[in-house]
């Protein structure tokens, strides 16, 4: 009987996922105690929300070189101890110590750099594990964990502060990734053949579908000079810079919205702030669903690309209509309807950056995932500027706007990474 230990590795990268959301969403909804403790204001705080995602950003494709060499299981192990540290040395830092917003941006600087081999590690895993057909599947369930872990952050982290105060909150969320950690480590091993819990035939289930050995490109792994002059590697990297954009209006400053443009009281804000997450918790299994039924019916361009396409449009749209909307609960829905039609779309670009990689699929899912992290360190500092100077309504048409053109770079891509 066929086993599904590889399911097992994929539930557990669904918790590691979410507890990562939660220890990078959690500054959002302590920022406004934190800016006042201190004395910040809303683009100082913007400053420390992007160094992290710029340290996210920056160290995609080293981390995805480094888990394609030592392999996902101790990676994403030294990878949890490492934010684990850097979650908590936050709390350390005395308001009054001179020079203390630099030590904030470079605490969530560093705090990125360890985030940053989440998900190239999570490729290598994939691209080891999972056949090709149930690759949609398995990057929605993943990436499931980021719409979980975003989505019970607002209501954890607000009554930890309201209870025990905001310093208790980072303390909970670097605990929770240290011992999720230390589960992966048990129960992970970087092949199949490599794990003493394989049955022979799931082992034979899982070499028969991966992709074939010229999409793989098995004599090597390949070089940086091949993935950086890759066009469909470039296009989706574009697209998943747009991505990143409209992705961390939500993580960064959607609570902020609602409390203070939308006038939401603090256990109000903290609710409909859910809803964006939950959305994506829903969407991105059902994306992945979405994308191998198709891909099984009519191939991986349709699968993939046109699935991606559309459903980055549809972002677009929900996120330039919550913006004319004057109740906030109905502007939430509207924008949590934007935030689930882009997370029905993130299972395409791991699944063909998976199969464009091949052995390389921690390097080439990283320089992708790093357009989407510049994308986000973009937006956490301009939206603010932007809603500063233009007002709020700018702030989220700009981000409809990059959607736009991301939903269109899809066009482009070749499902394998061909150049004819």
């Amino acid at each position: 009987m066929r086993g599904r230990l590889r399911w097992v590795l994929i539930f557990w990268m669904f918790v590691v996922s979410a507890i990562a959301y939660l220890d990078r969403v959690n500054i959002s909804i302590a920022g406004p105690t934190i800016a006042r403790e201190f004395h910040l204001d809303n683009v100082q705080l913007g400053w420390i929300f992007s160094a992290f995602v710029l340290g996210y950003a920056l160290f995609q494709a080293p981390g995805g070189w480094i888990a394609d060499r030592i392999g996902a299981r101790a990676t994403l192990m030294i990878g949890v101890i490492w934010w684990g540290v850097f979650t908590s040395l936050i709390t350390l830092l005395p308001p009054a110590l001179s020079g203390v917003l630099a030590l904030l941006v470079a605490t969530r600087f560093c705090l990125g750099m360890g985030e940053a081999v989440v998900y190239p590690a999570s490729n290598c895993v994939v691209a080891q594990w999972i056949p090709s057909s149930e690759r949609g599947v398995a990057n929605g369930f993943i990436f499931c964990g980021v719409g979980f872990g975003a989505g019970i952050t607002p209501p954890l982290i607000t009554y930890v502060m309201a209870n025990y105060g905001w310093r208790w909150s980072f303390w909970v969320s670097a605990v929770l990734g240290l011992m999720a950690g230390g589960v992966w480590y048990f129960v992970a091993r970087n092949t199949p053949r490599q794990h003493p819990w394989i049955t022979e035939a799931e082992a034979n289930y899982i070499e028969s579908g991966l992709p074939e050995p010229e999409v793989q490109s098995v004599e090597s792994k390949l070089s940086w000079k091949a993935i950086l002059t890759n066009p469909h590697v470039l296009a989706v990297t574009f697209s998943y810079f747009c991505y990143g954009y409209a992705a961390y209006i939500f993580f960064s400053w959607f609570f902020i919205y609602l409390k203070d443009v939308r006038g939401l009281d603090l256990k109000a804000s903290a609710y409909f702030t859910m809803l964006p997450f939950l959305a994506m918790a829903v969407c991105s299994p059902l994306g992945g669903w979405i994308s191998d039924r198709l891909t099984k019916t009519r191939g991986k361009f349709v699968g993939r690309c046109v699935l991606a396409a559309v459903a980055i449009g549809f972002c677009a749209i929900f996120i330039a209509l919550g913006t004319q909307v004057e109740s906030a609960r109905i502007a939430s829905v509207a924008l949590a309807g934007g935030a689930g039609a882009l997370y029905i779309s993130q299972s395409s670009f791991w699944s063909i950056s998976a199969d464009i990689g091949g052995k390389s699929a921690g390097a080439v899912s990283g320089f992708m995932n790093m357009g989407g992290q510049l994308g986000g360190t973009l937006t956490a500092s301009l939206t603010p500027l932007i809603a500063k100077h233009y007002g709020w309504t700018a702030s989220f048409l700009a981000a409809a706007a990059l959607c736009a053109a991301g939903s269109l770079a899809w066009l482009l891509v070749h499902p394998e990474g061909k150049r004819s």
